[in-house]
């Protein structure tokens, strides 16, 4: 491989010929070879785009960086956020927990890229654009890396996240209405219980989806909050004044988000109970989910020795053993997403723990969690929407066997008759195994025509 020298304050160090990165890119790779290379999200460094070209745009508004250099990094930012210049970003999550190392990838990345747009040949020459006096102007990765990770955040909750889950939801409150005159057997400890309908059952999943999508709404404008111009520690030092409300404003024009500066940035440094909040309503829709998934899967367990009361779409075959089986594979899948969601919020909220006086150093752990739980739900809601939930049908037939077989439609005489006999008939019926109707007529306790008129599953509900 061929290589070339660049240099930072310890020295001279090696790197590939062909890359844009620098010394300390290099430094962090050859010291944290832990788990996947480039495993710190795209989505961070596409925010970190946003908010390189957005600080040199304040910068040079405010007149504090020449207009030529302020046009060369936003350039470079430019290809980064189409995608251009990837292969450049090999930093993995395990490194300084303030992310550093990231933020000076960025900044090396884009020095290296403008000198090449200035005309010059990569390695050679002094470079026009500085990473540290330049594209770092203003700057600090305490506070930088904060922004990376509330960009990143809220774009991938709002466009991935809540239109995932909104799209199940829309399509269960269909099944809901679909499925409104199908009366079927409640089930409480997994026992039989009251009649309720099929379609009261399904409001009850839209009812969790509507609830865990107000919930994590409520996460975004904390994640808006901009920790960028509190620079080391939220005192704003080396700032120009007004960056960081025209900073702000920049990103948020630049993203189409209406993002702001935070109003304390000693708490956006030193804190990321924005982070633990989101995940925490992530979390929330994860439990709701799992609920959801295991009821349809159990509810369609069978085909033959199994409830059976609705049908899920047969996808791919199931056993490698066993020839025709079908398994509820997207329930599966979904319930393992969920696992995963729960299982990332405890990393995160144990990172939210470690705000040690003015710098929370758990940031890398906290943010790639929270993108990937963020991606799984939203990801795993469209593929269970499309692959399992629009193509479930109500088996009314079996439905209709479990309804007239349970024992607990004898609740209904409990108003005419008192408890203490309706709770005879019921123990009657099981232990002779015959009908809730036969057993009330042979005890005395009701007429046929009482028994008809008292025990209508339909006005049960």
């Amino acid at each position: 491989m061929k290589t070339r020298i660049e240099k930072d304050t310890m020295g001279n160090v090696e790197v590939p010929a062909e890359k844009y990165w620098g010394a300390q890119t290099q430094r962090s790779k050859n010291n944290f070879k832990i788990g996947e290379e480039g495993s710190m999200p795209i989505e961070i460094i596409k925010a970190f785009a946003y908010l390189k070209k957005a600080a040199a745009l304040t910068n040079c508004e405010l007149g504090v960086l020449a207009k030529e250099k302020a046009d060369l990094i936003a350039e470079v930012c430019d290809e980064i956020l189409d995608g251009k210049l990837d292969d450049n970003f090999p930093l993995v999550i395990w490194q300084t927990g303030s992310g550093t190392q990231s933020n000076m990838n960025m900044n090396e990345v884009v020095a290296n890229r403008a000198h090449v747009l200035k005309g010059g040949k990569l390695g050679e020459g002094e470079k026009f654009v500085h990473p540290n006096d330049d594209v770092n102007k203003s700057q600090s990765s305490n506070d930088t890396f904060p922004t990376a990770m509330s960009i990143a955040a809220y774009k991938t909750i709002v466009e991935t996240t809540i239109p995932g889950v909104e799209l199940l939801r829309n399509t269960l409150a269909k099944k809901a209405e679909d499925f409104k005159n199908t009366v079927k057997i409640g089930r409480t400890h997994l026992m039989d219980a009251t009649p309720l309908t099929l379609g009261q059952e399904f409001s009850g999943y839209v009812s969790q989806l509507d609830h865990g999508l107000k919930a994590l709404k409520c996460t975004l404008d904390h994640l808006l909050e901009l920790a960028l111009g509190g620079t080391a520690v939220g005192t704003g030092i080396n700032t120009p004044p007004g960056y960081s409300e025209l900073v702000a404003e920049k990103i948020a024009e630049l993203t189409a988000y209406p993002f702001i500066t935070a109003e304390n940035k000693f708490e956006s440094l030193a804190a990321h109970d924005a982070m633990v909040e989101s995940s925490g309503a992530l979390k929330t829709l994860a439990v709701s989910l799992m609920k959801i998934s295991n009821d349809i899967r159990l509810l369609g367990s069978g085909p033959r020795c199994g409830i059976g009361e609705i049908s899920l779409p047969a996808n791919e075959p199931g056993s490698s053993i066993m020839p025709g089986k079908v398994n509820p594979t997207q329930c599966e899948a979904l319930t393992m997403v969920c696992c995963q969601v729960i299982g990332n919020d405890a990393a995160i909220t144990i990172g939210g723990t470690h705000g040690h006086f003015q710098l929370n150093v758990f940031k890398p752990v906290m943010i790639y969690n929270l993108l990937m739980s963020a991606r799984l739900l939203g990801d795993a809601c469209v593929s269970f929407n499309d692959k399992c939930a629009a193509g479930i049908e109500a088996n009314e037939q079996e439905i209709k066997n479990n309804l007239e077989n349970s024992l607990m439609l004898v609740t209904a005489l409990n108003t005419h008759i008192g408890y203490e006999n309706a709770a005879k008939i019921a123990k009657k019926a099981h232990t002779e195994g015959t009908t809730l109707r036969k057993a009330a007529i042979d005890l005395g306790l009701v007429t046929d025509e009482q028994f008809t008129e008292w025990v209508d599953p339909g006005k049960m509900i």
